[in-house]
């Protein structure tokens, strides 16, 4: 049955409304410390995939502080295990696995065996990434579809293996690690920014469907750094360093983790990507061009060299 004019007008009024005050409510929030908007996940089961090094690792260490029992996944056994130890140093409960992030079907085993294990995932962070730093025609295809599997599919093996629990529970929170390379393409990063649009929109996309459905006990955050001093992009550069500052790893964890405590939808650093972001929606195609070849984006990768392999 069509709807009236009057109740067209109504419902407008009714969304403006909404709209106005859930904006006035997220700016509050961005404003108010961490420790009065923080929930308390102590005790609550943290998953992290790429555990073993960068800020896989930084992040465990803060969830351990928070009292959360652990579980590690990264394709690196030691570095899974120098984790651990460090973790059990601060008295968290840890169980680690060795997982290649870019197998559909071991991600499915792993995932089975830690629900056999009888363990209910409340926090699933999607962190392991890979970065080739190759202009596109210089990936090799194998390289490519490397890339996809570790940042973009994985995420949605992992999320496929825990969400069923999180949802019957109505309790829990994804996180997804993209990049500000998720929203601004960079020469030289094509496969990498592919990998991360996509990451960005499987978070968007999976929030909305949580809502519609009405889980409103899970939360789902998503991450868009800058470049970070974790050895992965060593090399890479920024033109403006006052502007756009290289992250400190540990400064990047701790954001992350307050991102979840306060159930942030979605985090930036630094803040001001929030202001490109919105500049990127509203502006043409060349002036947005020549805006990103200012602030370097072109030649961000020139030196790229990235994380040296271990012998």
């Amino acid at each position: 049955m069509a709807q009236s004019t009057l109740d067209i007008v109504k419902n407008i009024v009714k969304l403006l409304f909404l709209v106005v005050y859930h904006w006035l409510v997220a700016i509050i929030k961005a404003v108010l410390p961490v420790s009065m908007q923080a929930k308390d996940i102590s005790g609550e089961t943290v998953l992290i995939t790429g555990a073993g090094s960068g800020i896989g690792r930084l992040m465990a260490l803060r969830f351990a502080k928070l009292k959360c029992r652990l579980i590690l996944w990264d394709i690196n056994e030691s570095g899974n295990l120098e984790t651990k130890s460090k973790c059990d140093q601060l008295g968290a409960s840890v169980s680690t696995y060795t997982v290649d992030l870019s197998s559909r079907d071991e991600i499915y085993k792993v995932a089975k065996k830690v629900k056999e294990d009888g363990v209910h995932v409340d926090i699933l962070i999607n962190n392991a990434g890979i970065v080739t730093g190759k202009k596109f025609l210089q990936c090799s295809d194998a390289m490519i579809q490397k890339t996809m599997e570790v940042n973009t599919m994985a995420h949605f093996w992992t999320v496929k293996s825990f969400l069923p629990d999180m949802m019957e529970r109505n309790h829990g929170h994804i996180v997804s690690i993209a990049s500000s390379a998720g929203l601004v393409g960079v020469t030289g990063l094509a496969d990498y920014c592919a990998s991360k649009f996509a990451a960005v929109g499987f978070d968007e996309s999976l929030r909305f469907e949580l809502e519609y459905l009405k889980k409103d006990g899970i939360h789902t955050t998503v991450v868009c750094p800058f470049f970070i001093n974790t050895g992965m992009f060593d090399g890479a550069k920024t033109r403006f360093p006052l502007l756009l500052p290289i992250l400190e790893a540990d400064y990047a964890a701790g954001k992350i983790v307050d991102a979840v405590l306060c159930n942030q939808a979605m985090l930036a650093m630094p803040r001001i990507l929030y202001l490109f972001f919105a500049i990127k929606g509203i502006i043409p195609y060349k002036p947005g061009y020549l805006v990103s070849a200012f602030l370097g984006a072109q030649n961000l990768m020139d030196d790229f060299k990235g994380r040296e392999k271990s012998e």
